[in-house]
């Protein structure tokens, strides 16, 4: 449960991320409302999951979740540059975020 947990709020830091671009740095309600909101749960959903696992392992994991979705999120909502370049070392991160927690 506490992987589904931390998964949970690797997502939500990709809502909050996204939201964070379409505020236009906070001068749009709705998107920061919506930034706010998923960076609160992903704390707190953070936070959940680190009662058991350790700092570094949920970190990194929760990070690069977030990292992977914000820029596959950014690829399709936002139409940036779908290049090799870039989705290759998106690939490398996400099999790090699996080959560290299968390790765990």
């Amino acid at each position: 449960m506490t992987w589904v947990v931390l998964f949970l709020a690797g997502l939500f830091e990709t809502v909050w991320a996204l939201a964070l671009k379409e505020s236009h740095g906070f001068s749009k309600l709705g998107p920061t409302i919506v930034f706010l909101v998923g960076l609160i749960v992903s704390m707190v959903l953070l936070a959940w999951a680190l009662r058991d696992l350790p700092v570094g392992t949920g970190y990194a994991v929760w990070t690069g979740t977030g990292a992977v979705g914000a820029a596959v999120g950014g690829m399709i909502a936002f139409g940036e540059p779908a290049a090799l370049a870039r989705i290759l070392p998106i690939g490398l991160i996400a099999v790090g975020i699996v080959w560290l927690a299968l390790a765990e």
